[in-house]
C-alpha cells in the first residue's frame, strides 16, 4: 500500500489507475494539509475511492520532545515498528524561518569515532515515508512560522539509503508537498564517491556536505574507517563532479579535535586542497568548522582550543572559514550527539 505522504503527483498517477495529473496534485496537497483525500470540483468521487484505496497515512510515535534551555533547538524522538530514532528542529537566522535535520538510517555502518551515532552499527534503512514525516511533524508542531530546509545530517549516512532519501527530497521540494526549495535541501555524507555522483544527476538542485575531518590521510584514516575504502582524492573526485555538473559549491565540514586534525599542518592541507578544488572547478568549498560535541562518559576526544588558529592558517591562505554553531548540545541534539537516547 502507498504511503500518501511519500509520493509525488507523478508517482500517484502511475500507481493510481484512472487518476489524472491534475487530481493526484490535489490529492497530495489535501495529504499534506492533514486532510482526507475526498471528491470534490477538482478529484472525481472514482478518482478519489481509487487513492483512498491504494494508499494509507502511516504516522511515527514521538517518543521524546525536548527543547533546549540554550538555545531554540528541538529535538523529537521518534518510533517506527520499535525502530527509534531522531530528528532535530535547527532556528535560522531570518525570524521564523528553521530546518530540520532529517535521520537517513536508524544507527550507521560507517562508526566515524566523533559521532555518537556510528557506536550504535547500522540497524536499518529508513522508508521514504518515515524520512519526509520527520519534517512534517516538526512542521506540524511549529509555534510559528514555516520550515524553510532540510539537512540530511541526522543519524545514519544517506548516500547508503539513497533510493529512499532522492524519494523523500523528492517529495520535499514538491510545491503540492512540502514545498521546500531544493537549493534549501542539503545532503551530507561521510565520502561514498558513486553516491556524491548519482545525487548530482538524480537531484541536481540540492546541496552536498561532506565530512572531510582532516586533509590529512593519516589524521582521516584515524577518525573515519570509510577512509580506508574511500580515500579523500576519490571522494574529492567525485565532488568535483558534483561541482562541475550542478553549479554548487560543496560544503566541506570539518569536527576539530584536539590533538588529531586541529594543527596546523591540518589547516594547511585543507587550504592546500581547497585551492586545488577551486582551481579544477571555479567552484571555492564552503568551509565549515565545527567545535566538537562530547558523545558520551568514556569520550574519546576533547573540544580543541585551536579554532581560532585553524582558522588564522586559513585565513593566511586567502580561505573565509565559518565556525558553525551547533546547538541543543544540553540535550544531545548537537552534531555527532544523536544517539535515540530518551
Amino acid at each position: 500500500m502507498l504511503a500518501l505522504q511519500a509520493v509525488t503527483p507523478a508517482q500517484l498517477v502511475a500507481s493510481v489507475s484512472g487518476v489524472t495529473l491534475a487530481e493526484a496534485r490535489k490529492a497530495i496537497a489535501a495529504v499534506h494539509r492533514g486532510e482526507t483525500v475526498t471528491a470534490n470540483g477538482a478529484i472525481r468521487r472514482t478518482a478519489a475511492e481509487a487513492i483512498r484505496d491504494a494508499g494509507s497515512m502511516p504516522t511515527l510515535e514521538i517518543v521524546d520532545e525536548v527543547a533546549s534551555e540554550l538555545d531554540p533547538f528541538v529535538k523529537y524522538a521518534l518510533d517506527s515498528a520499535g525502530a527509534r530514532f531522531e530528528c532535530v528542529r535547527i532556528p535560522l537566522e531570518h525570524p521564523d524561518r528553521f530546518t530540520v535535520c532529517v535521520s537517513s538510517q536508524v544507527g550507521c555502518a560507517l562508526a566515524c569515532a566523533f559521532c555518537a551515532t556510528g557506536r550504535l552499527g547500522l540497524q536499518r534503512n529508513l522508508a521514504t515515508w518515515e524520512i519526509v514525516e520527520q519534517v512534517r511533524i516538526v512542521r506540524a508542531r511549529l509555534p510559528r512560522g514555516r520550515v524553510h530546509g532540510a539537512v540530511f545530517q541526522g543519524m545514519g549516512e544517506p548516500l547508503a539509503n539513497l533510493d529512499h532519501v532522492l524519494e523523500a527530497i523528492a517529495v520535499m521540494a514538491e510545491p503540492c508537498a512540502l514545498g521546500i526549495d531544493a537549493r534549501a535541501i542539503t545532503v551530507c555524507t561521510a565520502g561514498l564517491p558513486n553516491g556524491i555522483r548519482r545525487l548530482a544527476a538524480e537531484a541536481p538542485n540540492v546541496r552536498l556536505g561532506i565530512s572531510i575531518s582532516s586533509a590529512i590521510a593519516a589524521h582521516r584514516k584515524r577518525v573515519m574507517p570509510i577512509a580506508e575504502r574511500h580515500d579523500l582524492e576519490d571522494v574529492l573526485a567525485a565532488a568535483a563532479d558534483h561541482a562541475r555538473l550542478t553549479n554548487l559549491s560543496p560544503m566541506w565540514a570539518v569536527t576539530l579535535l584536539g590533538g588529531v586534525n586541529d594543527s596546523d599542518d591540518d589547516a594547511r592541507a585543507l587550504a592546500a586542497r581547497s585551492q586545488a578544488f577551486t582551481a579544477a572547478t571555479g567552484r571555492r568549498p564552503r568551509i565549515s568548522l565545527l567545535d566538537y560535541n562530547a558523545i558520551g562518559g568514556d569520550d574519546p576526544f576533547t573540544r580543541s582550543t585551536r579554532m581560532p588558529a585553524f582558522r588564522d592558517v586559513l585565513g593566511a591562505a586567502g580561505l573565509a572559514s565559518h565556525r558553525r554553531y551547533s546547538g541543543g548540545s544540553d540535550v544531545a541534539a548537537a552534531c555527532g550527539q544523536l544517539a535515540a537516547r530518551v
